[in-house]
């Protein structure tokens, strides 16, 4: 196959098996090898793609192309560095339903502009930002509303309903990184007023169909169930039946599992165009070589548009950056951490724990910023014990990919053999497999099921 000299490919061919599999999922893939056969006139009678491209190897990327191999499709991953290189990598690592909301909500728009343009803030907005960014940022203020919140959220539900389901479908399937329930999760706050505002958006999600188990506790009862936390705390909401995991670990399962279940990474492939006709697609390279497939799933996270605005995909994607790194300990929290106020979370990764927070609305090749470490620093030392912040490894900024109304972009483009799935924001590792598996059925029937319906990336 003529690729790029740069490019690193990956490929063993491994008989699976996973009839097994399927069986325990509510949807499998959503399609089954055996059903494609009737499918072929939703593509104006041609027939359903055998051989798919996925493009981008983070969790939304794999998940799409494990799904598909599901159903009997055979899969090639491009990824322009290597896997999780981008915003999946240095993620918190939850898996929390019960928080994952749009991000453009009514709060944001208390912040004010002095706040935003703050490096220590936990929004921040570049004094010189270019006009595209600004005009992402005026759409994104007007969706800011608790109606346009409301709304999203309804969109959310059926994903959230779900997003573990579909992970425990993976480990089924031979993705063997494991993903931990969360015996304990605490939100914390210095004052019972702050947490107040959680306990309202808990309840709001609540309002809008989704299953939350939470309980307001006190700072001393929050003490008592993590001992990592000071006297600074002040009060705190128990959320419950929720699960986190280690990013990188599981991304390299991930594609562990779909080489070798016969799928094709291919690392370090700069893809920079996409070619329709009525053949298919050809995924173009930056040497100008080029490998045809029957269809193709754009998976680029925050550079999403790139690819995908040629095909009619007008919804900008843009960086909202977030930093982390991890810290030595002397007692590892129980379970994960979560300062709403300040915007950061904090995970047990290993022997260390994961600090990650802030949103940055930076280019995504931008260096990291400092100041933005900082700032996450001086926001959670009053409230933890027994963490060493000065002992900072992988100090990382990455770009999750955002859209001003907070919803994904997943479906058909404008040209049949051509799929978007992206623009998860921060939610991008939770809602990835339960994404790849609705996309699999998306790209084999040729439209998107209901659920995708309100990330229809035309919209």
């Amino acid at each position: 196959m003529p690729v790029a000299s740069r490019m690193r490919v990956v490929d063993r061919p491994v008989a699976c098996t996973v009839g097994q599999v399927r069986a325990r999922s509510r949807w499998g893939a959503g399609v089954t090898a055996e059903m494609r056969s009737g499918m072929s006139s939703v593509y104006q009678g041609h027939a359903s793609p055998n051989e798919v491209a996925v493009i981008g190897a983070g969790m939304v990327g794999l998940s799409t192309a494990w799904f598909l191999q599901e159903a009997g499709v055979g899969v090639t991953v491009y990824e322009r560095d290597h896997v999780g290189a981008g915003a999946s990598w240095g993620n918190a690592g939850w898996l929390t339903p019960a928080l994952t909301a749009p991000l453009p909500e009514p709060a944001v728009l208390r912040y004010g502009l002095r706040a935003v343009l703050s490096p220590r803030s936990p929004v921040y907005l570049p004094i010189r930002a270019d006009r595209d960014l600004l005009r992402f940022l005026v759409t994104f203020a007007r969706h800011s509303t608790a109606r346009q919140w409301r709304r999203g959220m309804s969109a959310y539900v059926p994903l959230n309903e779900r997003a573990l389901e579909a992970f425990d479908v993976l480990a089924a399937g031979g993705v063997t990184a494991p993903t931990k329930r969360a015996g304990s999760f605490l939100a914390c706050f210095a004052r019972d007023r702050d947490a107040r505002v959680l306990l309202a958006e808990l309840e709001q999600i609540a309002a809008a169909g989704q299953a939350v188990s939470y309980q307001p506790v006190s700072g001393r009862r929050a003490r008592v169930l993590e001992p990592a936390l000071t006297g600074r705390v002040g009060a705190a909401v128990e959320i419950r039946g929720q699960r986190y995991l280690h990013p990188p670990d599981f991304l390299r399962s991930m594609a562990e599992s779909v080489r070798d279940r016969g799928g094709r990474i291919a690392e370090g492939a700069d893809v920079t165009a996409l070619e329709y006709g009525s053949g298919g697609v050809r995924v173009v390279f930056g040497s100008g070589e080029g490998v045809q497939h029957d269809a193709v799933v754009v998976a680029t996270g925050a550079v999403l548009g790139a690819l995908t605005e040629a095909f009619g995909v007008r919804q900008p994607v843009r960086a909202g950056r977030g930093y982390s790194f991890s810290v030595g300990t002397e007692r590892m929290p129980a379970g994960p951490l979560y300062f709403p106020k300040q915007r950061v979370a904090c995970t047990p990764l290993g022997e260390r724990l994961r600090v990650a927070g802030m949103m940055e609305f930076r280019r995504p090749g931008d260096a990291l910023d400092p100041r933005r470490i900082a700032a996450i620093v001086d926001a959670v030392r009053p409230f933890l014990a027994g963490v060493d912040l000065n002992d900072r490894h992988d100090e990382w900024v990455g770009s999750r990919p955002c859209t001003p109304d907070g919803l994904p972009l997943a479906g058909p483009t404008a040209a049949p053999r051509v799929f978007a799935a992206g623009g998860h924001g921060m939610w991008g590792i939770a809602l990835g497999p339960v994404t790849g598996q609705l996309m699999a059925q998306t790209v084999i029937k040729g439209e998107a099921p209901p659920e995708l319906g309100p990330f229809d990336p035309l919209r």
